[in-house]
């Protein structure tokens, strides 16, 4: 193996160790701007009745059997469901209900539908974009109680599992009985798996396992009505009529109500690989990509890229981070690469080929190679911290931005929006920017699925950046063919811009089906869609 890739062993201090957990639940993000106003042009949407005592009465009837806090009314219990994690988002319900049980679900929304009622049903309400909180005052409908596992096939590898299951709690089940999730996400020790596949989440491992639509093999959903429907069977072949759960992955709660999943889940991997290498420019990291497809081939299954200006926020902002490197400048790019296999020889010589390679073309100028567990998920901690580093920077002006484009093009828009900035006089690039001032444009993401997430901070809200950025952004992903929101979703936030990934017959076609499935718009209303 090749000199210049330096093992984490040698290094006289350990990496600092953060978990999902502990990123996600960061609660000490500075607020930022509202919204809303976008949805509230398009009140129209829903027919939403006014909540009564009557209706609480109703509720309260509906979940005597879920426990005495399965009804929460004080606006000190409501509070936390009003508001989205990055205090982005902010509604006024007055209302929480936490069912049990599918039965639950279904009475608590046929009532509400006969009484025109909004509902927003929520999960661990991780999302960025605002789709799982209320607008005004819908109804909450968390699905935090229902966290069964119902069954899992040790043969065939098919979870069958309530709604509100977190995701890190299921891949922990699995990997005693030697299996894992197919998903994994930044906010894996909060988000649900209802939620996950509500918003068909991509995350770190999609890469390797593809995305829900190829995993998730059935569900058990409640139309706006109340009525039951099993779609599908937890089958990996099922080949009659029309598959209607692909409808649901993705709808973000306004279809239907999902109540559980039936999930292919794969062997976990008992040889895992990870490493950190530093590149000289973007081309390089083409150029890593390229050779990563063809020498690791069916051991990769993971390609996360970022840019020097997030290793730069992360040892500025995340306590006790430090770089894996000796260089006290970062690097230009930087990379980290995953294999999983279940021959650890067999997987080490393939990595020591390729890394090889790298270093003697130049590609890669340094690197880190984990020899321990604990060592891969430090190396995955600074990855998964940038997300907190960019909302700590600056005092909360942050607008972020999620697209996928064809790979050869992923990076090009950090450039060319820091120019456009710079051009108007909003780019300072300096840590402690001023008011009405960008700090940074940085990017990062997973490059093997051609997903960026661009992130533009700030010390406060200003129209004038917003106004530069927006539609310009959406602008741009639509004239490189690529789509305004790769895994995020649309929520609240990018539901009047679906026009730039999908044409008017399609957006149409949408409306027909909403229609459709939720005839008097109860569910999750003002997003998903803009407004007829």
């Amino acid at each position: 193996m090749s000199s210049l890739l330096r093992r984490l062993g040698s290094a006289t201090a350990p990496l600092r160790l953060v978990t999902a957990a502990t990123i996600t639940k960061q609660v000490a993000l500075a607020p930022t701007f509202s919204r809303l106003s976008v949805a509230q042009t398009n009140r129209a949407y829903s027919s939403g009745k006014k909540l009564t005592e009557e209706d609480v009465k109703v509720f309260r009837e509906i979940l005597k059997e879920a426990g005495p806090v399965s009804v929460l009314t004080d606006s000190a219990d409501v509070e936390g469901f009003n508001e989205d994690w990055m205090r982005k988002f902010r509604g006024q319900s007055q209302l929480v209900l936490k069912p049990k049980t599918t039965q639950q679900v279904s009475e608590i929304l046929k009532y509400a539908n006969q009484r025109q009622l909004a509902v927003v049903t929520q999960g661990g309400n991780t999302g960025l974009v605002g789709g799982s909180v209320p607008v005004f005052d819908e109804i909450v409908l968390s699905t935090s109680n229902m966290n069964s596992i119902q069954s899992f096939d040790e043969t065939a590898g098919i979870l069958t599992c309530q709604a509100g299951c977190i995701l890190e709690v299921l891949d922990g089940w699995l990997a005693e009985k030697g299996y894992a999730m197919p998903l994994d996400l930044g906010a894996k020790g909060t988000c649900q798996i209802g939620g996950n596949v509500a918003t068909n989440a991509g995350g770190l491992r999609l890469l390797r396992y593809g995305s829900l639509h190829g995993t998730v093999l059935s569900m058990e959903i409640v139309k706006a009505d109340g009525t039951i429907m099993k779609l599908g069977q937890p089958l990996r072949k099922d080949n009659t009529g029309y598959d209607l759960k692909h409808l649901f992955i993705g709808s973000e709660g306004t279809l239907g109500v999902i109540t559980s999943v039936s999930i292919l889940t794969p062997r976990k991997p008992t040889a895992v690989n990870v490493a950190v290498l530093a590149l000289p420019d973007f081309a390089a990291v083409q150029k890593a990509f390229k050779l990563a497809r063809t020498n690791l081939t069916e051991i990769l299954s993971a390609f996360e890229f970022w840019d020097s200006a997030c290793a730069s926020l992360v040892l500025t902002h995340i306590a006790n981070a430090r770089n894996p490197f000796d260089s006290e400048a970062p690097h230009p790019f930087y990379v980290l690469i995953e294999t999983s296999g279940s021959n650890t020889e067999h997987d080490t010589e393939k990595l020591s080929a390729y890394l090889d390679t790298l270093f003697e073309s130049s590609v890669a100028t340094d690197g880190v190679l984990a020899e321990s567990e604990t060592q891969r998920q430090q190396l995955w901690a600074f990855r998964e911290s940038i997300p907190e580093a960019c909302a700590k920077d600056g005092a909360g002006g942050n607008l972020k931005y999620d697209i996928s484009v064809p790979v050869e093009q992923i990076y090009e828009i950090v450039p060319v929006m820091r120019k456009r900035l710079e051009a108007k006089g909003l780019y300072d690039a300096i840590e402690n920017v001023g008011e009405k001032r960008t700090g940074r444009v940085v990017g990062f993401g997973h490059f093997g699925d051609g997903n960026l997430h661009l992130n533009i901070t700030g010390a406060a809200w200003d129209k004038d950046v917003e106004d530069t950025v927006e539609p310009f952004v959406y602008e741009w992903v639509q004239s490189n063919d690529g789509s305004i929101s790769a895994e995020h979703g649309l929520g609240v936030m990018k539901a009047p811009y679906i026009g730039y990934s999908k044409s008017p017959e399609a957006v149409a076609a949408m409306h027909e089906i909403k229609k459709m499935w939720d005839p008097k718009g109860i569910l999750n209303p003002y997003k998903f869609l803009p407004s007829n």
